[in-house]
């Protein structure tokens, strides 16, 4: 099975909208179709950008929900220490690096996203980044 790592842009997209790439990839998900990689700081992020005013409020996101999903996230996605030593990988943007180290850690065949700090590295340590539909037609091929 595939082992992805979804940036945060990515995740939080899929889950705002119902329709269109990135919600695909978050059904692809559900069905199982890859096996989603994620550390405690991606949730954290996840958390963290979930609980920004304009979108709480445009969303209509509570607290519980987010508490549903963090749950969700630890029981259905593989929990990754996401401490590989990546430092200065991408110095426009050291948040960034996140998902790197949680993908080098996990063992990870991709990384989707839609940053273009992640995108311009194209691979790391041999792990590509896609963006949402270079992923969807990765994945509708296997």
């Amino acid at each position: 099975m595939l082992r992805v790592v979804l940036d945060t842009n990515v995740f939080v997209s899929s889950l705002l909208t119902k329709r269109g790439a990135t919600a695909q990839v978050l059904a692809a998900w559900r069905d199982r179709r890859f096996l989603l990689l994620i550390s405690v700081f991606i949730i954290a992020e996840i958390q963290r950008v979930l609980r920004y005013p304009h979108i709480r409020d445009k969303y209509e996101i509570t607290e519980r929900d987010i508490d549903a999903l963090t749950e969700l996230l630890q029981k259905d996605a593989l929990l990754i220490s996401g401490d590989a030593a990546v430092a200065g990988a991408i110095p426009a943007d050291a948040s960034d690096e996140m998902f790197l180290a949680c993908a080098v850690d996990g063992r990870a065949d991709f990384i989707v996203s839609g940053d273009r700090h992640l995108l311009e590295l194209r691979t790391y340590r041999g792990v590509p980044v896609l963006t949402v539909h270079e992923f969807l037609d990765r994945l509708g091929g296997e």
